[in-house]
């Protein structure tokens, strides 16, 4: 079976190299071919079939759409990813109505390029991967189905399932455009980590905080549904003032279905935000009380190529130590050593009394 080709269009070589050597690190098994113009591109495509086309939306001489178009119609299920630095909102709606399965502005966010890239070729997702264990694999169309029953009732674009690692459980429908799907998801999971410690410092019984964003592609409504998972809506005027209300209600239903899923599979933790309830890894993570985590100074040392045992670490800072002294905070006062150097020490001739372990006074 022949690799998937995947054809990469840009006048600039740095952007080209940089992508090619990027899809490279995926450890799929990828024919990758480079052309600098959309006229050595359709060279290239009529020697063989593409795959999937990641083009610069303004090429010279022709542009990344036209190109897309005379390259398909030569191979039928051709995906295309554009590469722009066009800002208005005409030419992303062009690109996306033209077919892309997402569009990157420079500089180019590298895991969301690759993901886009898995995402299009049906490959194994190794940079945003699903849920893996066996009980979310059992009951994913479970959850699915039940997402796309509300996506349906409420008419919104997207519902997903987020678990606290940024992972999708469970989805239903797609955002208008997905590009940037791996940095929202992260983004998003960043405010609702952040509401989970905030549900702590004024210990809510139960997680009710709501996070909305309006306006934009969609508007967007973040709910919990545990400690560990979170819902996120997305569509259009979901948050209008008129509708924003029912919205969060119907969000609050099909939350408590999800969660009763989640309690059955076994991998829901209590929905309480008290001390008691919240899982010891939560703990950990929203301690309100504790300072941030030290920098792992024997990590430090390892990747410096020494050894990371505590005699070792030691012996470094006693030699520090030894080395430099105890620097004097006063200008004007020198150590018992510098004075000794200097002849100012008490001696056989001296008669000045000093003790060894002060300090004197520069004249």
């Amino acid at each position: 079976m022949a690799h998937p080709c995947i054809l990469l269009v840009d006048d600039q070589k740095d952007i080209v190299r940089l992508l090619h050597s990027t899809l490279q690190t995926l450890g799929h098994q990828l024919d990758i071919v480079d052309a600098p113009s959309g006229e050595e591109a359709l060279l290239e495509a009529s020697r063989r079939k593409i795959d999937l086309l990641v083009a610069d939306y303004l090429l010279p001489g022709i542009s990344g759409v036209e190109l897309l178009r005379k390259i398909k119609a030569r191979n039928e299920g051709l995906k295309v990813i554009f590469i722009s630095g066009m800002t208005e909102r005409k030419a992303r709606d062009e690109m996306l109505n033209a077919g892309a399965v997402a569009i990157f502005d420079k500089p180019i966010p590298l895991a969301d390029f690759l993901d886009a890239v898995e995402r299009s070729l049906g490959l194994v997702r190794t940079i945003f991967p699903p849920e893996s264990s066996a009980a979310a694999e059992e009951h994913r169309q479970t959850l699915s189905e039940l997402l796309t029953g509300f996506r349906q009732k409420i008419t919104a674009d997207a519902v997903f399932l987020i678990s606290d690692r940024g992972r999708v459980l469970a989805r239903a429908g797609d955002l208008y455009d997905s590009s940037m799907e791996v940095s929202l998801l992260s983004a998003l999971m960043a405010i609702y980590s952040a509401g989970l410690k905030v549900s702590r410092f004024i210990r809510q019984e139960h997680l009710d905080n709501y996070h909305v964003f309006r306006g934009g592609d969609h508007d967007l409504i973040l709910i919990p549904v545990d400690s560990a998972h979170a819902l996120l809506l997305a569509g259009k005027d979901l948050a209008h003032a008129d509708r924003i209300i029912k919205t969060v209600e119907g969000m609050l239903f099909v939350r408590g279905d999800v969660e009763n899923i989640l309690q059955s599979l076994g991998v829901a933790p209590a929905v309480m935000v008290t001390e008691s309830t919240v899982p010891e890894s939560e703990a950990m993570r929203f301690e309100s009380d504790e300072p941030e985590p030290e920098v792992d100074v024997d990590a430090l040392f390892v990747s410096a190529g020494k050894k990371s045992k505590v005699k070792d670490l030691n012996a470094f800072w006693e030699e520090a130590v030894e080395k430099t002294g105890n620097i004097p905070i006063n200008p004007d006062v020198i150590t018992y050593d510098e004075a000794h150097k200097l002849g100012l020490t008490p001696g056989k001739s001296s008669t000045i009394p000093i003790r060894q372990t002060g300090s004197l006074k520069k004249k």
